[in-house]
C-alpha cells in the first residue's frame, strides 16, 4: 500500500493531497521541489502506477517487488536503485528477522518500497521534515536519512545479540551443567543473517562517502558518517561471531571434560565394588580345604577386610580427584 506521499520545497513540506499523481505533477510545476513516495509491500498495480509516473526501469521494479535481494546499488539512467536489508531482533526466540527497503533516487524524486515489519520509515520522514537544512539537499538527504536509520537498526540488533552472547558465556562457564550448543548454533545462524545484510553494504556506502553522480558532493560527509557506523557494526558482528565460535568450542571441551569425570567416577566405583565381589567369589567356592574356612571369626574377618580395602580405595580415589 501507499504509506505516504510528500512534496518538499526549500526544506519544507508542501500541503498537498497524498497521492503519487499529485507528487509527479507538483515536481514538474515547481523547479526547486522534489517528491518522496513511500510504499509498504505494494501490489503489482501500485508499482506499475508509480513506474509509469516516474519512468522506472522494468528490472528495477522487479528487484523492488522481490524480497531477500542482496544489498546493492545500481544505476538505471538518471535513477539510482539502492537495495537495503532491514533487521530487527526477536528476543524470545533469539531470532534476527529481516526485511527489505528499496529506494529509487532520481534527480527530483525518491520512491521507497518496504517489505517486512521492521525498518519503518515514518519516524525517519518526520525527523527529516524537522530539519529544513537537511531537506534542502534534496533526494540525497532522503537517501542519507534512510541509510542512517537502517544502520542505526543494525547497531541496535548487534547490541541485543551481544546481551545474549554474554548470557551464553556465563552459562558455559557456570559451575552447573548446561546444554548451550543448540542456542549457540542458533545465534551463529542469526549473526550470519546479520552479516549478509551488513557486509555487502560497506562498498556502496564507501562509494557514497566519496561522491556519486546524482547525490552531490555536499552529501558526502554525511554518508562518510554512515559508512563509519556501518564499518563499526560490521566489525562488531564479526567479533560476535568469533565469540560464539569460542563459546561453542569451550562448551564442547567442557562437555568432554565432564564426560571424562563421569567415566573416572564410574571406574573408581567399579574398582571399589570389585574387591568385595572378588573376596565373596573366592569364599563362595565349594571347597573343603580353604584357609580359615572353619574359623569362628572368619566371616567377620572377611567383612572387615572388605570394608578396610573399600575405604582405603575410596580415600585414594578422593585424593586423586576421581571421586
Amino acid at each position: 500500500m501507499i504509506v505516504d506521499c510528500g512534496v518538499y520545497a526549500q526544506g519544507e513540506r508542501r500541503d498537498l493531497p497524498k497521492d503519487p499523481e499529485t507528487v509527479a505533477h507538483a515536481i514538474e510545476d515547481t523547479a526547486d521541489s522534489f517528491g518522496w513516495i513511500g510504499l509498504h509491500e505494494p501490489s503489482d498495480a501500485e508499482m506499475e502506477r508509480v513506474q509509469q509516473l516516474f519512468d522506472l526501469h522494468d528490472l528495477a521494479i522487479e528487484d523492488a517487488l522481490q524480497i531477500h535481494q542482496r544489498p546493492k546499488v545500481e544505476r538505471f539512467g538518471d535513477t539510482l536503485l539502492v537495495v537495503l536489508r532491514t533487521l530487527w531482533y526477536v528476543d524470545e526466540g533469539d531470532a534476527v528477522e529481516t526485511g527489505q527497503v528499496t529506494a529509487f533516487v532520481g534527480p527530483r524524486y525518491v520512491v521507497t518500497v518496504r517489505h517486512g515489519e521492521g525498518g519503518e520509515l515514518a519516524t525517519t520522514r518526520h525527523e527529516l521534515e524537522e530539519r529544513a537544512s537537511m531537506l534542502g539537499h534534496g533526494p540525497a538527504a532522503v537517501l542519507w536519512a534512510i541509510c542512517d536509520a537502517i544502520v542505526d537498526q543494525y547497531e541496535n540488533v548487534a547490541e541485543q545479540v551481544e546481551v545474549d552472547v554474554d548470557e551464553i558465556e556465563s552459562s558455559v562457564f557456570s559451575p552447573e551443567r548446561t546444554s548451550d550448543a543448540e542456542r549457540i548454533y542458533r545465534l551463529k545462524r542469526e549473526v550470519l543473517e546479520m552479516r549478509r545484510a551488513i557486509d555487502p553494504l560497506r562498498e556502496p556506502m564507501e562509494q557514497f562517502a566519496h561522491g556519486v553522480a546524482g547525490l552531490g558532493q555536499k552529501a558526502s560527509p554525511f554518508f562518510r558518517d554512515v559508512a563509519d557506523h556501518l564499518s563499526r557494526v560490521s566489525d562488531q558482528a564479526e567479533a560476535i561471531d568469533t565469540l560464539l565460535t569460542s563459546a561453542l568450542n569451550a562448551h564442547l571441551a567442557r562437555v568432554s571434560v565432564q564426560q571424562n569425570d563421569d567415566m573416572r567416577k564410574i571406574s573408581a566405583w567399579v574398582a571399589i565394588a570389585a574387591v568385595p565381589t572378588m573376596l565373596a567369589g573366592i569364599y563362595g567356592m565349594n571347597f573343603d580345604n580353604m584357609p580359615e574356612l572353619r574359623w569362628h571369626f572368619g566371616y567377620y574377618a572377611v567383612l572387615l577386610l572388605m570394608a578396610l580395602v573399600c575405604v582405603t580405595m575410596y580415600r585414594f580415589f578422593r585424593k586423586v580427584g576421581w571421586l
